[in-house]
């Protein structure tokens, strides 16, 4: 065992010996900061040696399945990197990988690390125009994708090596499948720093085009040890994370936090939606903590949720604030509160409801362990307001945290302005230190000189059962220059009309105080990135733009 393993473990079972005492283990978590760490290696392979427990366990939805013991992904990845080394795959090379949850999604993520090459992350969703995104911006040498997406890449130009799993497609191709006929006796080239590179995400796109995001050799595998505290894994953990491959998400749960605690990542592949066969599947697999965006939330609380007999013990969701009325409806069906955490990209979890704090409805928690957490004035940008822009003190730098964005070093220095890492996030934080989302700081509008959340006002638009999802931007309005405009997407048994546009008005007026309340009222689908989140910057352009199917409230006096 190294010694970067060993300082790698003192941290991990401090967070597990205290994951209900919030108060001691922020106060004496002290990040491991080791000059040379490769996790794949210092990490996984360690665990790894001897062990017969399952590590990966993929269910398909036609009832087959894969079990890998982490024995078994050791050697598989040892296989698979020196393949790629003998296809020139090197230390700080880029690969782009385009796979589905699958075994060679795994297997490849721990070859690269043992190569030193740099992970570009991508989600077969992505078109050709994309790609070619990736490709250029990203320096691509090399590619890794299923063979049915092999042919987008026809539209992608560049010199890199075309590797494809599945069938073989022909061409310049490489069949994935030869790389089990390697070796398994894998050697490293040569030592892994702390800060070498390994992942570049690009962003989702909600406003803008996406940031490359660089993360190094500890910033996400160790810095996810956060994430691991937060969900409150333990080894042994059967772990659930709905996310698609390609996001950060994925690499937080269904990579890093559980196999740093040493927990089975088990998934079920669908292609459509379907809450009663995933509870199902959740009971079969024994299930014990589970993590879900608010979409997936949303969707599961349309089904009956008794059909899940055996509930995890810990549920937490992501990537956007949960509702409130979607906790409490788990709540009172499984007995469990999902617990809301705060990340980003360019981070691990830095804000979040852990095992056994005091939980605040509406709050995402306090700050995890290793985070120094500030609220900066709007006006002045100095620390220590009640409610201002999410920031990390950069004087105390979380391991946990990007190294920047790669070939932007002017928008790095943005972000990095004045010792805090700025989030563009807008929290709000009590008297007990618990800090509540707000709002993206270019989502929040004035109405009538009053600061508006969208997010509060959604919150109120899903507690009525007619509202399966909403989106609330500023419309423009004469007399108190904008207004809040909410976008709607049904709940089934609704129909659009005016019907329901006057309950849900009249349901507005009674929720919300007069400033608040939805003025305008649209239906229909939501704009979103691929990776689910909402593209609210499209419907402020179609918003400014005006519409003839929107529906306002005085019409309805």
């Amino acid at each position: 065992m190294t010694t970067a393993t060993e300082q790698f473990r003192r941290a991990r079972d401090f967070l597990l010996e205290h994951r209900e005492d919030y108060a001691t283990a922020y106060r004496d978590f002290v990040w491991p900061r080791p000059e040379r760490f490769n996790w794949a290696l210092d990490w996984f392979d360690e665990i790894a040696d001897g062990n017969d427990r399952t590590a990966l366990h993929l269910v398909e939805e036609d009832g087959g399945g894969t079990r890998l013991s982490f024995a078994e992904l050791s050697r598989r990845s040892d296989r698979v990197a020196n393949w790629l080394r003998e296809r020139g795959v090197a230390a700080e090379d880029r690969v782009l990988v385009m796979l589905g949850n699958q075994a060679e999604l795994w297997e490849t993520a721990l070859a690269a690390m043992k190569l030193r090459a740099v992970v570009i992350p991508a989600t077969p969703l992505l078109g050709p125009a994309d790609l070619r995104d990736r490709v250029d911006r990203g320096r691509v040498r090399h590619v890794i994708v299923r063979s049915a997406d092999a042919a987008k890449f026809d539209e992608v130009p560049g010199d890199y090596t075309r590797i494809a799993v599945g069938e073989e497609p022909g061409g310049a191709w490489l069949p994935y499948a030869d790389a089990y006929g390697a070796s398994d006796a894998f050697a490293a080239d040569g030592p892994t720093l702390a800060d070498d590179p390994l992942m570049l995400y690009f962003t989702s796109g909600t406003t803008a085009r996406p940031k490359l995001v660089e993360h190094t050799h500890t910033s996400y595998p160790i810095g996810h040890l956060a994430t691991m505290y937060w969900i409150g894994l333990r080894p042994g953990d059967v772990h659930l994370n709905i996310s698609s491959p390609g996001w950060a998400k994925h690499a937080w749960s269904n990579l890093f936090a559980p196999w740093n605690a040493e927990a089975t990542v088990f998934l079920h592949n669908y292609t459509r939606f379907d809450a009663p066969r995933l509870m199902a599947e959740m009971d079969k697999a024994g299930v014990t903590t589970f993590c879900a965006p608010p979409t997936v939330w949303r969707m599961l609380i349309q089904s009956d949720l008794g059909r899940l007999s055996t509930p995890p013990r810990e549920v937490v969701a992501a990537g956007e604030p949960l509702n409130p009325e979607v906790i409490e409806q788990v709540r009172r069906a499984w007995g469990v509160t999902i617990r809301d955490g705060f990340g980003q990209t360019e981070t691990a979890v830095q804000v979040s409801n852990s095992p056994g704090q005091v939980l605040k409805t509406g709050s995402m928690g306090r700050p995890s362990p290793g985070y120094r957490v500030e609220l900066l004035d709007p006006v002045s940008g100095a620390p220590g307001a009640t409610e201002g822009e999410i920031a990390l003190d950069l004087s105390e730098r979380p391991v946990g945290l990007m190294t920047g964005y790669h070939g932007d070093p002017d928008r790095t220095a943005e972000a990095m302005a004045g010792g805090y890492y700025r989030t563009g996030d807008i929290g709000s934080r009590d008297e007990d230190g618990y800090i509540t989302y707000v709002g993206r700081a270019d989502d929040v509008f004035k109405a009538s000189d009053y600061k508006i959340s969208p997010f509060e006002l959604e919150s109120a638009l899903l507690e009525h059962e007619a509202v399966a999802e909403a989106a609330v931007v500023p419309a423009p309005d004469e007399l108190r220059l904008a207004v809040p405009k909410a976008y709607v997407v049904l709940a089934d048994g609704w129909e659009p009309g005016p019907d329901t546009a006057k309950v849900l008005f009249e349901h507005s007026r009674e929720v919300l105080a007069p400033y608040k309340r939805i003025r305008r009222l649209e239906f229909g689908e939501l704009p979103k990135t691929v990776s689910g989140k909402i593209r609210r910057i499209e419907l402020r352009e179609a918003t400014a733009a005006g519409s003839t199917a929107e529906y306002r409230e005085e019409d309805f006096r």
